[in-house]
């Protein structure tokens, strides 16, 4: 069974890359994706897996390439209205870009580069016990982008099949311990 689940989100994600072949996304380079990291947008086709309280609702902190190649991530949620910190290990797969990850279920995903090294996509596949469900998350090395850069993640989005009213703008929200130098999160 979990063969044919990893089977499945492979497809899917090889699916996405495809139809996205016209949008300036390529695949990361890897080495450079280690270092300090911003959550600027979460999307889903289940808004409720990314709003308050949701299990996908997370912040990115930082991210690390191992030396097995698998990538590990430092995050922070709100766990009953408290943000709190872990960490999770992506053990790469046999394609280029494209990890598995135990987190809110099995979860198979793509990094994409987005512009330039500044910005990255993350298109995950979830198989939770529910359903299967797709999420990107948007990253940038400062804690906020243009307008521009915004737009064009929406429109990728909506290519995707997910709604604008499905995309959640993260820096306009309480984004935990992401506001390095204060300590705390946002009220």
């Amino acid at each position: 069974m979990k063969l044919l689940l990893l089977c499945l989100g492979l497809i899917l994600v090889c699916a996405q890359q495809k139809e996205n072949s016209d949008v300036a996304l390529r695949n990361f380079d890897i080495p450079k994706i280690s270092g300090e990291w911003y959550s600027i947008f979460l999307a889903s086709d289940v808004k409720e897996k990314i709003e308050q309280n949701g299990s996908m609702r997370i912040f990115v902190d930082l991210i690390r390439v191992l030396d097995n190649s698998s990538l590990y991530g430092e995050y922070q949620t709100k766990v009953n209205g408290e943000c709190t910190e872990f960490s999770v290990v992506a053990d790469k797969t046999e394609e280029d870009g494209v990890y598995s990850v135990k987190y809110d279920g099995y979860n198979v995903l793509r990094i994409s580069e987005f512009g330039n090294n500044e910005h990255m996509i993350l298109y995950l596949v979830n198989f939770d016990k529910d359903r299967p469900y797709q999420l990107l998350e948007f990253y940038a090395r400062e804690p906020d982008v243009s307008p521009e850069i915004k737009e064009e993640f929406v429109k990728i989005v909506q290519k995707q099949g997910i709604v604008k009213e499905n995309i959640i703008d993260l820096t306009q929200t309480d984004r935990c311990f992401q506001l390095r130098g204060n300590g705390v999160g946002q009220a």
